[in-house]
């Protein structure tokens, strides 16, 4: 004799009736292939959040195994592209029929890239942390992209402060010496004494995220760190030699960066890319100085955009 198993979900009906805006499930943990731009499909362990609302009010529950099962047959016989992040959005909620008309996924994970040292042509991996997000509402569709890229800003306060004080140690060296002779100054200048003072710098992070449309398929994750490095000039680096870390050093002094600086030079960049539907960004300068960070926040700027 075969006994049926109990479905409290569908036999059942709320103890207390009322829509939820989301049920589902945080942290699930699988690997994904995910299609990056320019790169090959690639595995990584992420960090899954899935949902769906529940609009029947009477309803008891969602069918949390279903959304489980869509996104593990994602990792085990598809890859994560634009087009199956928008069917996986889509399954959620056809497989909850009467139940659910929104949907919302997010993979977070580190996307690891071989990148070159400045100088000495050495190469090392460097971990980026992603966000891929999928958003279905009532027809509408939004897919975003989110990483954040570390780099180094040098203080210009800081570092005009520095070169008076340098200037200073040069008046009190030699002031009383009515000729000069570069060889001594040359000389000089490699002491400590003679770079008295040297500005603070500090590892600082751009968060950036983009709103993308249904013109792309592969992710464009590569091509995203490569805007944000190149704007901002200073990433930190992998694989170090001695030249690599004098090159970063003069890049440092060539590339002196409030937090406001560097903020308007990736709207810059972002704007001049062009064909991402919106974006926003937010500076964040882990101070050296300070025991707070500073902070700058932007968008494209759109109508019914992000906001700040």
């Amino acid at each position: 004799m075969t006994t049926s198993m109990p479905d409290i979900a569908n036999h059942t009906t709320a103890q207390t009736e009322g829509t939820l805006d989301w049920v589902g499930m945080s942290n699930i943990e699988m690997p994904i292939m995910v299609a990056s731009k320019g790169e090959s499909d690639r595995m990584v362990s992420a960090h899954i959040d899935a949902f769906v609302n529940l609009k029947d009010a009477q309803a008891k529950g969602i069918h949390m195994s279903r959304l489980y099962l869509l996104i593990d047959d994602l990792s085990t016989s598809n890859v994560l592209n634009y087009q199956s992040l928008v069917s996986l959005l889509d399954g959620f909620i056809s497989s909850h029929k009467e139940l659910s008309d929104q949907a919302k996924v997010q993979f977070s994970f580190d996307y690891h890239l071989r990148r070159k040292s400045l100088v000495s042509g050495k190469e090392g991996w460097k971990a980026y942390p992603v966000i891929l997000t999928g958003n279905r509402n009532k027809g509408q569709l939004i897919i975003e992209l989110t990483i954040d890229v570390p780099y180094s800003s040098t203080c210009p306060c800081s570092a005009a402060l520095a070169r008076q004080l340098i200037q200073q140690a040069f008046q009190n060296k030699f002031a009383k010496q009515s000729e000069l002779a570069i060889n001594d100054v040359h000389d000089w200048l490699g002491t400590t004494e003679g770079i008295v003072a040297t500005p603070h710098s500090q590892r600082s992070v751009a968060e950036v995220k983009v709103k993308l449309n249904e013109n792309i398929n592969d992710f464009p994750i590569t091509e995203l760190v490569d805007i944000i490095e190149g704007s901002l000039k200073t990433p930190v680096q992998a694989a170090v030699k001695r030249e690599d870390e004098q090159e970063f050093a003069r890049l440092n002094g060539q590339n002196l960066m409030f937090c406001e600086d560097a903020a308007r030079r990736l709207q810059h960049s972002m704007n001049q890319a062009g064909h991402f539907d919106d974006f926003w960004l937010r500076i964040n300068h882990l101070e050296s100085l300070h025991a707070h960070d500073a902070v700058s926040v932007t968008t494209k700027g759109i109508e019914g955009g992000y906001l700040p």
